[in-house]
């Protein structure tokens, strides 16, 4: 599904039929962020932490004593939203970086959160990549810019992405590819150590020389790895595009199977 999305500079107002959703705390202390603009300019009321008021929606990302709640909380949260939405479809939602200020969360674990939701929403530019999956074309230029140390080592809070030559979609590609968890369980209850070496050593002497699958070349594999599911792709994909003999477009939504088969 494509949705609309606004460019996250301070909005002041909005037409009467759009609301300014925005992330709150359960004790509606609405004293910074979106939460102060919310409370400013789009009716929210001091005291009222959780749901509709005026021309704004609140989405509780703190709890009573301000302090960060659970993504599984805030995720019943927002399918409450989701519901809202749908039964208010005359509405247009104008969603904030919910979550994403001083609740702490990062992008790409709130995003993700309101996929599927009705078509009535403005989402934030930044949202677009985990909603959409709006991935580039996968080329020559886009790997070997991102598999260089400087990117692959970069602190996990330092956005290394912004100083690269890359268009604004492969921007948003390489932060998913480079935040994705790389050691979690796979659909076989496999630990990923066992899919990573395995691509380790399908590809080594080919595009890459590994020396005894160290810390650094286990964290190189891990970035293939997720960015071979995020294509549903192989490795001898992967070697073709690296090599410049070909370039693959991204997966269409439909087509989220795991990825192919070498």
């Amino acid at each position: 599904m494509t949705y609309h999305y606004h460019d996250e500079s301070i909005v002041k107002n909005l037409p009467e039929d759009t609301v300014f959703v925005f992330g709150s705390n359960m004790a509606g202390n609405h004293a910074g962020g979106a939460a102060r603009t919310a409370l400013q300019h789009f009716g929210a009321v001091q005291g009222v932490g959780r749901g509709w008021a005026g021309q704004s929606y609140a989405i509780p990302t703190m709890n009573e004593h301000l302090q960060q709640m659970p993504l599984s909380q805030i995720q019943h949260y927002i399918d409450d939203f989701k519901i809202y939405t749908k039964n208010h479809p005359k509405m247009t939602y104008f969603i904030t970086s919910v979550g994403c200020g001083i609740a702490g969360y990062k992008t790409e674990e709130i995003a993700p959160m309101f996929k599927g939701i009705s078509h009535n929403v403005i989402f934030p530019i930044s949202f677009r990549p985990f909603v959409e999956r709006a991935l580039p074309k996968l080329t020559r230029h886009f790997l070997r810019t991102v598999f260089t140390d400087e990117v692959i080592f970069s602190s996990p809070d330092e956005d290394i992405t912004t100083t690269l030559d890359l268009s604004e979609n492969e921007k948003s590609a390489a932060r998913i590819i480079l935040n994705t968890q790389m050691y979690p369980t796979d659909s076989n209850g496999r630990d990923r150590n066992f899919e990573i070496s395995d691509i380790l050593h399908v590809l080594n002497g080919k595009i890459f020389d590994w020396q005894n699958h160290s810390e650094g070349s286990m964290m190189f594999g891990g970035v293939i790895l997720a960015l071979l599911e995020l294509y549903n792709i192989n490795e001898k994909d992967f070697m073709d595009v690296w090599q410049g003999e070909r370039e693959i477009s991204p997966p269409k939504p439909e087509n989220k199977a795991r990825r192919k088969p070498r």
